[in-house]
């Protein structure tokens, strides 16, 4: 078999592979005394039929089999040895105009576009001036912070009469129906009116509404009446609500026990601690956001430096193949632009890797898998989560399949961008908050 190839550019070349009978003729045998082995025909022992049934059975494919074996082998072994670094795939010559006759054919010829990956120059330095953005904390910020956290682990707590933003617990009657323990929050009474008339009752006191009204969410009102969404439309709507007990809201207080929720037992002693603990975590929050706002910046920095040039027709037409035709021509050319960022950017993270000898370790995807753990804890309310939950969480992560190669890029770039960092000069820009998270949105 002959391979020759025609670079294009600098980024595109053809390799053209030449194909005669004796190429394949053995690989042919082979592949039809594997057939006759296996072969079951009636009025022949299995795999005793005549070799000149079985090529004329299956002839034509085996040749074929053999052929394309031929092909992916021969190209992949010529780009290996040649050692060609190639971007995405091979894929058929895309000015072929040559039709095989695989029926009559013996010989064949066949062209194979390749893109090859660009060469990548990027000389990172202290002259090299990237923006880091950090965040002022105010006063303001400190106190709303705090109110929050206060809010946080707030508990309800009984009281006299009723007022706008309270709940009450209340017994709800009709005839002989009663409905015991039914929890209300005022807010959630959509009847102005309704609501109006709840204002100032104390437990004991009763009074009457329409249901239908007052509750307009089927599924709460559903709830509240201890039924199912479907047999609210068989019930009567007015029922007598019979208070129990008046409930309101109360932040926390500032003591042991809101430092131990806010920040783990023993942590936090005093509250010049637990305000510096704020301190710490709001910088903490925000040094993400910080973070998050140089990955952006660093990223189009290392980008537009080391100008990366790429054979865009060529990964357009490997994006259409890759993708099995489930996206047109036009939707490629739609997000192109943005594929070829993220593909510069996938470029650069592999160079700086590989010339740093950056080693990304099983810890290291650990670490990162655990804070996505605490974090989703902390999202439904468990701020200190146990760490063997937080470790169970993060180790069936890893595992998943998708999670686990989603962490893997993370955890590179985060190496990556730690790298740049302590290379390059942090141009350091004290900014609100505020502006902060529009930088991040």
């Amino acid at each position: 078999m002959k391979i020759t190839q025609k670079n294009v550019d600098d980024l595109t070349m053809v390799v053209t592979m030449n194909i005669e009978k004796d190429d394949y003729k053995e690989k042919t045998k082979k592949i039809l005394s594997d057939y006759r082995k296996n072969a079951d025909i009636k009025g022949f022992r299995k795999g005793m039929a005549p070799m000149g049934m079985i090529e004329k059975m299956h002839g034509k494919s085996a040749m074929l089999d053999a052929v394309n074996n031929l092909i992916s082998d021969g190209l992949n072994n010529y780009i290996t040895d040649n050692k060609i670094n190639i971007l995405g795939e091979p894929l058929p010559h895309e000015d072929e105009k040559k039709n095989i006759d695989w029926e009559n054919d013996t010989e064949f010829e066949v062209s194979f576009d390749l893109a090859i990956a660009p060469k990548i120059e990027l000389e990172l330095s202290s002259k090299d001036k990237i923006t880091y953005y950090e965040p002022n904390i105010t006063d303001e910020e400190k106190a709303k912070f705090r109110s929050n956290l206060l809010r946080q682990f707030g508990t309800l707590v009984n009281t006299d009469a009723i007022e706008e933003d309270d709940f009450i617990i209340a017994d709800l009657i009709q005839g002989e129906t009663r409905i015991e323990g039914t929890y209300v929050a005022l807010r959630s009474i959509a009847d102005k009116k309704i609501k109006k008339s709840f204002i100032g009752k104390k437990s004991g006191d009763e009074l009457t509404i329409d249901v239908n009204k007052a509750f307009e969410n089927e599924t709460d009102r559903a709830a509240m009446l201890k039924i199912s969404k479907e047999e609210l439309a068989t019930i009567e709507p007015n029922y007598t609500v019979v208070v129990k007990e008046v409930k309101r809201f109360a932040e926390a207080e500032v003591n042991q026990d809101l430092y131990d929720k806010a920040f783990g037992a023993g942590n936090v002693k005093t509250e010049e601690e637990f305000d510096s603990k704020i301190v710490d975590r709001i910088k903490s929050e925000f040094a993400q956001e910080s973070d998050y706002r140089f990955m952006l910046d660093a990223r189009e920095a290392l980008i537009e430096k080391a100008a990366i040039a790429l054979p865009e027709q060529f990964l357009k037409r490997w994006l259409h193949n890759a993708n099995e035709g489930k996206f047109t021509m036009e939707e490629i050319e739609k997000d192109f632009e943005l594929f070829l960022k993220d593909f510069r950017w996938q470029l650069i993270r592999q160079f700086i890797t590989n010339e740093q000898k950056i080693q990304i370790t099983r810890e290291h995807l650990l670490d990162h898998a655990r804070k996505i753990a605490a974090y989703q804890f902390a999202m439904y309310g468990l701020q200190n989560a146990p760490q063997e939950q937080i470790d169970t969480y993060a180790e069936s992560l890893l595992k998943n399949e998708k999670e686990g190669r989603r962490i893997i890029e993370k955890v590179e770039d985060e190496l990556v961008l730690d790298y740049v960092r302590s290379v390059v000069t942090l141009d350091k820009k004290s900014i609100t908050i505020e502006k902060l998270q529009e930088l991040t949105k």
